[in-house]
């Protein structure tokens, strides 16, 4: 290990963090903060110390990660129900087996577990999941939930999101959906896609969320039609219904291939509803655009640029991790931060896009996380790197996580343990 941490109290000199992830200090022409934090019982101070020093030399620190777009329910079934053609249909049709065929309690917690120590080794202190919530499987899926939140509670801060489909709004099983999620201190969402009576169910909805007191996550516009305008039927209903919670909207692909007026216009609405967006690049490349034998002209990345433009918060999250919507991943955040820099170009400068997988996501989750600030968690990583390039052009497999001050002995679980879950029913 490149730093060895003291026992105790200690403090840290010459370290980097991105200003976007940090409260204070003198910002440089790559916009990073230098700085000396002192730690002590599990809490930071920027206050002068005289504790013992670790001379990191500049290398980056950054607060834990927050993944706010995550399936946990669906993660590492790829070995037993593969999707043949990589197409969005299949993966439906591939999890929708799946889901009828194995996920039992024990199967669901098992690869629940395993996909959070990942996380977990990866740096990520909060995430939030979608549970499929379909006949018997709502209460399947959430009490399995609710186990893991608090086996997890200190270390990894979950939230669930109930994962339905718009035409079930109005229905008695949502109605009973809506209640499980409030009984469990979740959040209530669902996939929006065109059916007739999109306004009126999305008023049900809006109503259902508010008469709990739950925040609201939505799946929108997966989809490279330009037809597909169910943001902007959102971002109306919010304002129509007058919903004070919290909105997150996820994926919104179709917004890129619009004509150019029309987005204009959705972004206007989004950003006077006061919607948040989180982009998932990553399964969004892997499903978008995709035919046999034809190489991809699209990408699925929603307007990220121009939304942050009109002050709409906008996240970065890990979205599906092998499953059949996406064949790979590791809920690993660097890795979202890494290839989401590259693929909707979050640099030349930088600025302030850090914190759209920190602090922004937090706030949209409503926790406090995300951020290096006085007298806050000693919840970080620290990466063999010292600016951007060198922070981006590897996985960094030998960054070390910190919890509470203390190292985290940890590392991704072997996939051998998931085999005795692995032959398709």
């Amino acid at each position: 290990m490149r730093w060895r941490l003291p026992e105790g109290r200690y403090r840290l000199t010459r370290a980097r963090a991105p200003a976007a992830m940090i409260e204070g200090g003198a910002v440089d022409a790559e916009g990073f903060v230098e700085t000396e934090v002192t730690v002590t019982d599990g809490r930071l101070s920027f206050a002068p110390s005289d504790a013992p020093a670790v001379d990191l030399k500049g290398a980056v620190v950054l607060p834990a990660f927050v993944d706010c777009h995550t399936h946990l329910d669906k993660g590492h079934i790829w070995p037993r129900r593969p999707n043949r053609t990589g197409t969005f249909d299949d993966a439906l049709a591939s999890v929708r087996a799946d889901r009828d065929a194995n996920w039992s309690e024990r199967d669901v917690r098992a690869r629940m577990d395993f996909a959070l120590r990942c996380a977990w080794a990866h740096g990520t202190g909060a995430i939030r999941t979608h549970l499929d919530s379909f006949g018997a499987q709502t209460a399947i899926s959430w009490g399995v939930f609710r186990e893991m939140r608090a086996e997890w509670a200190g270390r990894i801060a979950l939230q669930g999101v109930a994962l339905t489909a718009i035409d079930q709004v109005g229905d008695a099983e949502f109605d009973a959906i809506a209640d499980e999620v409030a009984r469990s201190g979740g959040v209530l969402g669902t996939v929006t896609y065109m059916v007739p009576d999109m306004d009126e169910r999305l008023d049900v909805f809006f109503r259902a969320a508010a008469d709990r007191g739950l925040d609201a996550d939505f799946h929108a516009d997966e989809s490279g039609d330009p037809g597909a305008v169910s943001l902007a039927a959102i971002a109306r209903a919010k304002l129509r219904n007058g919903f004070e919670g919290r909105v997150l909207c996820g994926h919104c692909c179709s917004l890129s291939v619009q004509d150019e007026d029309e987005a204009a216009r959705t972004m206007d609405l989004v950003a006077e509803a006061g919607l948040a967006v989180v982009s998932l690049p990553l399964c969004n490349m892997y499903l978008q655009g995709r035919g046999a034998g034809r190489t991809p002209r699209w990408r699925g990345v929603t307007l990220v640029h121009e939304l942050k433009a009109r002050g709409v918060p906008v996240a970065f999250a890990s979205d599906n991790t092998r499953d059949p919507f996406y064949a790979y991943g590791d809920l690993d955040m660097l890795e979202v931060m890494r290839e989401a820099t590259r693929i909707a170009h979050l640099d030349h400068p930088v600025g302030d896009w850090p914190a759209a997988f920190g602090p922004t996501p937090a706030a949209v989750m409503g926790i406090d996380a995300g951020v290096l600030r006085e007298g806050g968690p000693a919840d970080f990583t620290i990466f063999p790197a010292r600016g951007w390039t060198e922070l981006l052009s590897r996985p960094h497999a030998d960054r070390l996580t910190v919890r509470a001050g203390r190292p985290v002995v940890a590392a991704p679980p072997d996939y051998a343990e998931l085999d005795a879950l692995m032959e398709p029913t």
